[in-house]
């Protein structure tokens, strides 16, 4: 393998949307010897990857102009090896499956940093298998992660979300009102 192909293998893909957050961790993956390209919407990231479909990518879940589930795809179609991670701060079960069916290998909450991004993108998938929780979450707190999970979804409309839950509105304001179950 000649230096020209280490190269080539080494690329990285990075899209997220946190300006800040993109520089520094182009900057930190670039110090671990990746060749970085950087966008900051679901248009730019895969106008970039039909380019020069990269070995690698870290892709935000949540954009401005969409979902970085549709990098994914797009990234899975024109380079099937390629190893992507999502990288969320609202992060739930139902988006994480999508993602791995889409072709993503890991999936990792905000705010993550260059070493856990690293190590997501280099691990073997059988070697590096995560290990169970100790503490698994309590059945009060997954339903709390589902209320927010919804809320979000419904752009914090406290209405809305009590309609799709199928909850009294007041009921629901209380709910949020609380510091989260552990």
């Amino acid at each position: 393998m000649t230096a020209t192909d280490t190269a080539a293998e080494m690329t990285l893909l990075l899209v997220d949307d946190d300006k800040p957050f993109l520089t520094r961790l182009a900057r930190a993956m670039e110090a671990r010897g990746f060749e970085v390209m950087a966008a900051e919407t679901v248009a730019e990231g895969i106008a970039n990857l039909r380019r020069s479909p990269p070995a690698f990518a870290v892709v935000d879940l949540r954009l401005g102009d969409g979902s970085g589930l549709d990098v994914i795809e797009a990234l899975h179609q024109a380079r099937p090896d390629a190893r992507a991670i999502v990288l969320t701060g609202y992060g739930n079960i139902a988006t994480a499956v999508t993602a791995v069916k889409l072709g993503a290998i890991d999936y990792l909450a905000k705010p993550a940093d260059a070493d856990a991004v690293y190590g997501a993108l280099m691990a073997q998938a059988a070697e590096q298998r995560a290990a169970l929780p100790e503490n698994p979450m309590s059945a009060d707190r997954v339903r709390w992660e589902h209320i927010q999970r919804v809320f979000e979804l419904c752009n914090r409309n406290v209405s809305e979300t009590a309609r799709r839950l199928n909850m009294h509105r007041r009921t629901l304001q209380r709910i949020l009102a609380k510091r989260a179950p552990r």
